[in-house]
C-alpha cells in the first residue's frame, strides 16, 4: 500500500471512540433497566399495579433489553467489520455469527432487531389501547410495516450481493497458495517460533487445510455391507449437528469396517457447514502435544486448537501409547470436553482402552469425558479389504479346472 493509502486506512481508528461511546450508552440502559424494574416491584408491593400496568412495565423491560442487544450487535459487529478484528479465537463464548460477520450481514441483523423493537412498541400501544389515540395506533402500525418491508428488502438483496462478492473475489484477489494441513504445518511453524496459519475462506479451503489423508464423502460409503448401525444413524450424523452441540462422535469397529472413511466424510461435512477441522492419527496427536510440552507451550497449543470446532483423532488402539502419550491424549480430551467436538476412531471397545493407554485410571478418565456427550457408533461389518481379496480370482487358479 502507498503512504496515502496506509494513512487513509489508519483513519478507521477514528471510529474507535464512537464504539466506546456506545459502551457507555450500554451502561445507561443497564441503569434504566434496573430503575424500571425497581419501580415495577415497588408498585406491585404497594398494590398500585394492575395487570395492564404490569404487562406494560414488563414490555418496557423487554424493550430495554432488545435495544441493549442491538447495541451489542453494533458494538461488536461494527467494530469487527470496520475497525479491527477482535481476537476471540479459542474463547468458549465466541458468538457464532462473529466468524462470518460483514457489513451486509450486519445490516440485515440490525434491520431484524429494529423490527423486533418496533413490534414491542406496537404491542405496548395495543395493550394500552384505551389510553392510546387512534391516530397513534394507525401511524404506529404503518411505521412497523415499513420496518418489516425494509428488513425483507435488505434480506432479499443480501443474497445477490453476497453472490456478486463471491463471484468477483477470484478476479479481485490474488490466488492463495495451497495451504499445508495445519496439523502438519503447526510443528514446523512452532519449531521456528511462528504461528501456524489458520484456514479461512470457503469449504474447499477448509477441506484442503484439514489434512485428510484422502477425500471421502458419505455418499461413497457402502452401507449395504453394514450389519449395524442403521443407515439413518449415519444420515443423522451427516447433518453435522453434533458440532454445534459440541458433542463427540466415536466410531468403533474392526479393521476395514470403514471407520476412517466415515470420520473423514463427517469432517468434510463439517467443513461444508462452515467449521474448521483438523485430522491426524492418535499417534500424531500425541507427538504434536509432546512437542508442545517440550517447548513449554502445551497450554497455549490446547487453547489454539479451540479455534477448530472439530478435531479428528484416527486409529486409537492400533499402537499402544506410552504413559506420557496417554496422559497427553487425556489432556486433549479433557480440554475439549464441552468446548469442541472430537471424532475418534478405534478398533477396540471403550471398555478395553486400558490396553491402549496402559493405565486403567487414565483410560477410564479419558473414556468418561469422551463418551459423556457422544454418539458412540459400533460398525458391525466384515472387512472391506479382506472381502475384496476373498472375491478376487487367484492367478493361475481361475479356469484351470483343478482344486487345491
Amino acid at each position: 500500500m502507498t503512504t496515502l493509502g496506509c494513512a487513509l486506512f489508519a483513519t478507521r481508528w477514528l471510529q474507535a471512540p464512537l464504539y466506546f461511546g456506545l459502551v457507555a450508552a450500554q451502561g445507561v440502559y443497564v441503569y434504566k433497566f434496573f430503575n424500571e424494574l425497581w419501580h415495577l416491584i415497588h408498585h406491585v408491593i404497594s398494590g398500585h399495579a394492575d395487570e395492564t400496568h404490569v404487562m406494560l412495565a414488563v414490555l418496557k423491560l423487554v424493550d430495554v433489553v432488545m435495544i441493549a442487544n442491538l447495541l451489542i450487535m453494533v458494538i461488536v459487529g461494527g467494530y469487527e467489520t470496520f475497525v479491527s478484528r477482535i481476537g476471540l479465537q479459542g474463547h468458549r463464548d465466541q458468538p457464532e455469527w462473529l466468524s462470518h460477520v460483514n457489513s451486509n450481514v450486519l445490516k440485515v441483523k440490525l434491520a431484524t432487531a429494529i423490527v423486533g423493537i418496533s413490534s414491542v412498541h406496537l404491542l405496548q400501544m395495543f395493550v394500552d389501547v384505551h389510553h392510546t389515540p387512534r391516530h397513534d395506533l394507525q401511524w404506529g402500525t404503518v411505521i412497523h410495516m415499513a420496518f418489516i418491508a425494509s428488513a425483507a428488502i435488505l434480506a432479499y438483496m443480501s443474497g445477490p450481493m453476497a453472490a456478486h462478492e463471491a463471484k468477483a473475489r477470484p478476479v479481485q484477489e490474488e490466488p492463495r497458495p495451497v495451504l499445508v494441513p495445519a496439523q502438519r504445518d503447526g510443528r514446523a511453524a512452532a519449531a521456528h517460533g511462528e504461528k501456524a496459519a489458520e484456514p479461512e475462506g470457503g469449504a474447499e479451503e477448509r477441506i484442503e487445510a484439514a489434512g485428510f489423508p484422502a477425500r471421502k464423502v458419505l455418499e461413497m460409503f457402502d452401507e449395504g455391507r453394514l450389519r449395524g448401525p442403521e443407515p439413518h444413524v449415519l444420515a443423522r450424523l451427516g447433518k453435522a449437528d453434533f458440532v454445534t452441540r459440541k458433542a463427540n462422535v466415536v466410531l468403533l469397529g474392526g479393521p476395514g469396517t470403514g471407520k476412517t472413511h466415515l470420520a473423514v466424510a463427517l469432517g468434510v461435512r463439517a467443513c461444508q457447514a462452515g467449521h474448521q477441522v483438523l485430522f491426524a492419527t492418535g499417534v500424531e496427536w500425541a507427538a504434536r502435544l509432546a512437542d508442545a510440552k517440550a517447548a513449554g507451550r502445551l497450554r497455549k497449543e490446547l487453547a489454539r486448537l479451540d479455534a477448530y470446532p472439530v478435531l479428528v483423532v484416527d486409529e486409537v488402539g492400533y499402537v499402544p501409547f506410552d504413559s506420557e502419550a496417554a496422559h497427553l491424549l487425556f489432556q486433549l480430551v479433557s480440554h475439549r470436553y464441552e468446548r469442541g467436538s472430537l471424532i475418534v476412531t478405534s478398533n477396540r471397545p471403550l471398555g478395553r482402552w486400558d490396553e491402549v493407554f496402559g493405565d486403567s485410571a487414565t483410560a477410564s478418565a479419558t473414556v468418561d469425558r469422551l463418551a459423556h456427550h457422544a454418539e458412540v457408533i459400533t460398525l458391525d461389518a466384515d472387512s472391506y479389504r479382506t472381502r475384496r481379496l476373498d472375491s478376487a480370482p487367484v492367478a493361475g487358479v481361475e479356469g484351470s479346472g483343478r482344486a487345491f
